[in-house]
């Protein structure tokens, strides 16, 4: 699977249940290889396989991936962390059998580019900020997809 990143977790651990004493490591992302589709990806493994796994690419990558393991997602559990994916699959990375690799897009495919900045939620699912202050109290306890611009940072 070729794609380019367009999200991306911080490494997290979790205890081992098997294990007890010792920690497993995560870390998910999300590919994009089509305007209409992308899927999410996630790595379990040793410490050291997953650091260095999430250091060796960033969002806007080109990645190449060879044997994932190919799982239905628990869509409820799966979507809370992970943006809602148009498949019903995951992809699943194995220290012992997947491989990942990072190329330049511009030497991929110079059109996995225009993908980074499309949205990934359908343009009529979106409230303004303007949307929300006008109509807040009908939107109470909703959850909403939000569409706006950073406009500064500051302290």
């Amino acid at each position: 699977v070729i794609g380019v990143v367009i999200g991306k977790t911080d490494v997290r651990s979790f205890p081992d249940r098997k294990n007890i004493g010792t920690e497993r490591f995560t870390f998910n992302f999300t590919i994009r290889d089509s305007p209409t589709y992308f899927i999410n990806v996630q790595s379990w493994g040793r410490e050291e396989y997953i650091r260095s796994l999430s250091e060796s690419f960033r969002v806007g990558d080109c990645v190449t991936i060879e044997n994932p393991l190919i799982q239905s997602k628990e869509a409820e559990r799966e979507e809370k962390f992970s943006p809602v994916t148009p498949s019903g699959y995951k992809l699943l990375l194995s220290e012992n059998h997947s491989v990942v690799k990072t190329s330049s897009c511009y030497d991929t495919d110079t059109r996995l580019l225009s993908l980074l900045h499309l949205p990934v939620k359908d343009p009529q699912d979106y409230y303004s900020l303007g949307d929300i202050v006008a109509n807040g109290q009908s939107l109470h306890g909703r959850v909403l997809n939000v569409l706006a611009a950073v406009m500064a940072v500051s302290e």
